[in-house]
Formats: C-alpha cells, structure tokens, sequence
C-alpha cells in the first residue's frame, strides 16, 4: 500500500461517524481541561480512561489524542486572559499574552494562539504521516536486544531530562519497574510481590496508579494552595488578527513549528521545553530583545506553535518504536495495550487502520479546534469562573467512579487513593511522576526482551554488546548516565593533589 493510498484509508476511518464523534468529544473535552488552572492532559486522560474500555481501539485513541492535542489549546486561553496556565506547556504563554491582554489586545493574542496552533498542529501530522512508516520500517530489524537497548536509552532520557536531580527521577523508575514487577511472571507464571491478594495477580494497573498520581494528588494539592483567579475583565474583540501582527507572527510560528516537532521526539516532555526553547530563540533573534515580556506577540506565537508541534512530534516513537516520550504517551501505550493493541514496528502493518485512522484525525481535530476555539471564547470564561469548592469534588467523585468501574473491585480503589496520597508526597518532595509512570508501563516489556535475549544467547549478557543496533543504543544510555559525574570526577581530581600536599 503506498503513501497516498494509506492516507485515504486514514480519512476513511476518521470520517466515520462514531470516529468523527469521539475526536470531538476528545477535542472538546481536552480545550476544557486546558482552560481549567489545576487540571492537564495526564490528569483528564487518567480519568476518562476507563470511560473508552467500551469503545473500539480506533475511537478510544482517537478521543484520547484529541485530549491530548485539545489540552495544548486550551491551555493559551487562560494563560492570556487569567495570568494562570492552564497547563505546563502554556507557562511561557503568560508573559507576554497576559500583557497584550491588559494592553486591550485580548483578542489578537487569542486569535494568533489558535491560528498559529492550528498551523503548527497541521504541519506537525504531516510531518507524523512522512516519518513514522520509514521509522517503522527500521523496527522491523528490532529483536528482543535492540528492543531492551532501546526501553533502556528511553528511561535514561526521560530520567536525563527531567527537571529535578536526575538521581531522584533514577529512583522513581527504579520504583516504576519494581511495581511492574507486581503480578505473575510473564515467562514462568509464578506469582511475585502479590500478597496473596488475588486483584494483584494481573499487576498493579495502570489506570488507578495514574489517576491517583495525577488526580487525586492534584486535587490534595490545590485544595491546600489559595489560588486566586482574578480573571482581567476585557472586551474581547478583533479575533482575527491583522495584517501586522501576521507580518510579526508568521516566521515565529513557523520556527516553533520545526523546534517542537523534532524536541517532541525527544523522550522527556518535549512541549514544555520546546515552548521555552521557541521563546528563548525568539528573543534571542528578535531586533527588540528587551520588550519581550511587555506583549510581544512573537512571545505568544513562536511558544504556543511549538508545544502543539511537540504532540505530533510525540507520536513517533510511540506508534513506530513502542516508546512512549512522556507521560501522557505513556498513557496511551497503556490505553493502547488494554485494547489488545502492541505499539511498535507491527502496528503499521497489522493495524493499519488505527493506525493511518489516528494520524489524519489529528488533522481533522486540529480543524475543530480551529472552529471551536475562536467562537467559544466566551464561554471557556464562564467556565473559569467555577468556584474550587465545587470542582475539586468532582473531580474526586469522578475518580472514585472511574476506579471501581475498571474491575468492579474495591482494591483498585485503594490502590488509587494509596497512589493518589503518594502523588501528593512526591509533588511535596519534588519528585516527579513521570519517570516511574514510564518505567511500570515499559517495565514488563523490559523484562520480557531481557530474559528472551539471555535465553538467544545462552546467558551471556554480551549479546546486547555484539549487535549492533544495541550496542549503539547501550552506549548512549551508559554516556547520558555518566555524563553529569564528568565534572564531578573532574573536581575529584583536582582536589586530590592538594590533599596529598597537605599530607
């Protein structure tokens, strides 16, 4: 089948009416979750997951992406219009859209943010559509090594670009992989870190984990925080922006574009970083470096383009390689893997329709958002002005229904608020989720290609050093790791001459 073939099975799938249906709930729903202070795709992905159990694969990826790619848009509104982002990736967004709207310009930021998001989102799915298959292609020539090379290289990654000390993110995927230790072996089938709780047989699941740890958590958190809305009252007018704010906007847009696609890739968050590396270029080439900050919509444009890029950018090694690049991917390899589904090199080939189907719905969502965001404008700040006391209940009572009705069992609702009570110690402590969610997704896969590598080659660990493709992608995992004990040794052995003299 060649490329402009798929591309119409794709449309084909999309536009079926139950497809079509579920990209806009996903959508819709993902705009709101950006446009709530406090909530954010991991947190809305978590708790709706159980909701596509009943739902095909198709449509359940589909609604689910679109909350992904509709949490991004959102996120712009209440950044510009409350000073508060409505998710991580809009904190750039706050310094100069809040500024343009308390200059009367309200309505250019939010026009330029929609426009400039619809542009990047569309070139980021096309960019989706003409890597991914030869990506695929190229993982095809994995075998159970290079496939435990390559889960190795994405947890150093993720782990070497999380913000905090990289020992604490090591040790959350340590703890990540001891959890998805919990459940039978996957070879032999003997029971392991149970309890003797039978719930525990299948493992711990991802579902009530991730909803403890970016629901609930979320909610104990802001419940203890005063957060204060104080949302500038403004005549939002002149939506479209004009021919000058184009002229400004235009090459920012497209720089975002390039620089979120390809961080996207990256494991490790790529539409934070990328909405912070969009901005800091902007201002780096902008003639006027010094006014960034009081309502630049270059400031508005290059970083809101950039993290709707990264969530095309994201898909690829999830759908060709099995590898998720954050936690909201991470999700989806489960979602994915619930609904009988195994992300990789194969599912080109033995889904195609899920998979050209996800891809070109990207593009259809992307023009719902385009219409749904301008118009409805009005409407996401009533929505802001829901009082906490009311939403964060909701929010609970949404997660407590979601976890029982997984297995209709009551210890997935412990394991929620026992994670839920983790979460919000972690948050506390600085140490972050991400990389244990990762690694209790990849862990069992991990595993599995350790032990049938070890069963290829007899026990010798050598094997993943004698193949190329794992050596390659071992060494880059044992050169990030030391890496940042380069200086350290360095300080050691300049201290160590000076100690001797002393002697």
């Amino acid at each position: 089948m060649d490329f402009s073939q798929s591309i119409v099975m794709g449309f084909q799938v999309a536009l079926q009416p139950g497809n079509l249906l579920f990209c806009f709930i996903g959508v819709l729903i993902g705009t709101l979750v950006g446009v709530l202070p406090g909530l954010g795709p991991v947190a809305a992905i978590s708790l709706l997951l159980p909701a596509t159990f009943h739902l095909t694969p198709v449509s359940a990826i589909i609604m689910l992406a679109g909350i992904y790619y509709g949490a991004m848009y959102g996120g712009s509104t209440t950044s510009i219009l409350v000073n508060i982002p409505g998710e991580a990736a809009s904190v750039v967004t706050c310094l100069d859209g809040y500024k343009m709207a308390r200059q009367g310009r309200a309505g250019p930021a939010l026009g330029i943010a929609a426009f400039g998001s619809f542009i990047a989102g569309t070139i980021g799915v096309l960019g989706l559509m003409l890597i991914a298959p030869p990506l695929a292609e190229m993982g095809l020539k994995f075998g159970p090594p290079e496939y435990f090379s390559l889960m190795i290289l994405g947890l150093t990654i993720l782990t070497f670009l999380a913000s905090g000390p990289m020992w604490k993110a090591l040790l959350m995927a340590a703890f990540g992989l001891f959890l998805g230790c919990i459940g039978l072996d996957t070879l032999m089938g003997a029971p392991r870190f149970t309890l003797d709780i039978i719930e525990l047989s299948d493992g711990i699941g991802l579902v009530p984990v991730v909803m403890g740890l970016f629901g609930i958590s979320e909610v104990l958190l802001n419940v203890e925080q005063s957060m204060e809305r104080s949302i500038f009252e403004t005549k939002i007018k002149n939506l479209l922006p004009n021919l000058k704010d184009w002229a400004d906007s235009i090459f920012a847009i497209l720089r975002g574009t390039v620089i979120g696609f390809f961080l996207g890739v990256l494991p490790g968050g790529g539409a934070v970083i990328s909405s912070f590396v969009s901005y800091a270029v902007e201002k780096k080439i902008s003639k006027y470096p010094e006014k960034f900050g009081t309502g630049m919509i270059e400031g508005v444009a290059g970083p809101e383009a950039a993290n709707n890029a990264a969530t095309g950018g994201a898909f690829i090694p999830l759908l060709t390689l099995g590898i998720p690049a954050n936690a909201v991917m991470a999700i989806l390899l489960g979602a994915m893997m619930i609904h009988g589904m195994q992300p990789g090199p194969m599912l080109v080939k033995e889904q195609p329709g899920l998979f050209w189907g996800a891809i070109t719905s990207m593009y259809l969502g992307n023009v719902m958002l385009l219409i749904l965001n301008l118009p409805l404008i009005g409407l996401w700040v009533k929505i802001l002005k829901v009082p906490y006391p009311i939403l964060f209940p909701l929010i609970l009572l949404f997660c407590l229904i979601g976890a029982y009705s997984l297995n209709n069992s009551i210890v997935e609702v412990l394991i929620m608020v026992i994670f839920g009570l983790i979460g919000y110690l972690f948050k506390k402590f600085e140490y972050e989720a991400a990389p244990l969610i990762l690694a209790l997704v990849l862990g069992p896969m991990l595993e599995t290609a350790l032990r049938r590598s070890l069963l290829l080659s007899a026990g010798d660990p050598r094997i993943f050093l004698i193949r190329p493709i794992s050596a390659v992608l071992m060494l880059l995992s044992f050169f990030l790791l030391a890496y940042p004990l380069v200086p350290w040794l360095r300080k050691k052995r300049a201290i160590l001459p000076k100690g001797e003299a002393e002697d």
